[in-house]
């Protein structure tokens, strides 16, 4: 009710300014309110990891760990915060952030705007949140790919004691030719040396933190056959699908369609699902899916586990549909559980 109350008063706003003031809203209430707790529902493990429920908080609204107390009041199972890098970088010019109300939708072209790895990390030592909290890691804008895993490796390093697993971002539109990253010896290369660097870290802290991966959502069925084939060979230990998309098949003539940068919302839903399905069918149950894409009702999130997940995000949905969409999914989802 609060939330549609100040729905047209957020929608006023260009989307960053709004996203900004919610941010500094969550991170208020999560300071001045008792400490927020999951929605109840029927707890799951994945990863080795026990979610209270099935329903995540993407990467990409709380990057720099701000509003973690905040988020938590709101029921979610498991909060990502992120993408980080190893630096601050300020992101791409504004406006870089564009809402389509029409479909529900949202582009963005933020470029991995954030206070760099350190500053992340003490807002997470700050924050009173106990739960299951996801760290999702990025390289800067202008470390050449050739050098893109050494970004990664410091970030794992630096956020391995505070994470309960950590998500290596390649699949952003919004750096240059970091989706490279997804195909060939370039995957095969990045994911040995996290691997590595992974085994290292879980003996030194004696503590074993899984690592996933999330992929976009613009790949042809041979490429996420492939993209699985690695993530068995690797031992990775889950894969997230999707990020945005950069086609707009699903959006033509409508306002903002032409700005470049990635789709997220409604728009991208079928094609995330299409991604969760194959490599559902690929991977053969052998890790789990994280899905994120599109989801903006209960029955969404139920159509992603059917596809083959184990766990949903959702991000876009909130802008449109606010904290009630997390009680509808994790309400959804408990039934599936008893289901399944």
């Amino acid at each position: 009710m609060l939330y549609k109350l100040t729905r047209p008063l957020l929608f006023s706003l260009d989307a960053e300014t709004a996203h900004e003031l919610t941010i500094t809203a969550l991170h208020a209430a999560g300071k001045l309110l008792p400490a927020g707790k999951p929605r109840p529902a029927r707890p799951t493990e994945v990863m080795g990891i026990t979610f209270p429920n099935r329903i995540g908080l993407a990467a990409g609204l709380d990057k720099n760990g701000e509003a973690i107390d905040g988020l938590a009041r709101l029921g979610f199972g498991f909060i990502e915060i992120g993408t980080i890098t190893p630096r601050a970088q300020p992101g791409n010019p504004r406006p870089r952030m564009f809402r389509l109300p029409e479909v529900e939708g949202i582009i963005n072209r933020m470029g991995f705007n954030n206070h760099g790895v350190d500053a992340l990390l003490e807002n997470v030592k700050a924050a009173r949140f106990r739960g299951v909290l996801g760290i999702n890691i990025g390289k800067n804008f202008d470390t050449p790919i050739e050098q893109a895993a050494d970004d990664y490796l410091i970030c794992l390093e630096k956020v391995y004691p505070l994470a309960s697993y950590v998500t290596v971002n390649i699949s952003s539109p919004n750096t240059k030719n970091l989706r490279q990253l997804q195909g060939g010896s370039e995957l095969d290369d990045l994911l040995g040396q996290l691997k590595a660097r992974q085994a290292d870290l879980a003996q030194r802290h004696g503590r074993y933190v899984p690592m996933c991966l999330k992929i976009a959502p613009d790949l042809e069925d041979e490429q996420v056959v492939a993209i699985a084939d690695a993530l068995r060979r690797h031992r990775i230990d889950a894969v997230i699908a999707t990020n945005t998309t950069i086609s707009r098949a699903a959006v033509q003539g409508i306002r903002y369609a032409d700005q470049q940068g990635g789709l997220s919302g409604a728009p991208v839903f079928e094609a995330s699902t299409r991604v969760v399905a194959k490599l559902s069918g690929t991977l053969a149950g052998e890790l789990p899916i994280i899905a994120a894409g599109g989801v903006r009702s209960g029955p969404d999130a139920l159509l992603k586990l059917s596809a083959g997940a184990a766990l949903v995000q959702v991000y876009s949905g909130l802008v449109y549909h606010g904290p009630a969409l997390v009680r509808e999914c994790v309400a959804a989802t408990d039934h599936w559980h008893a289901a399944d």
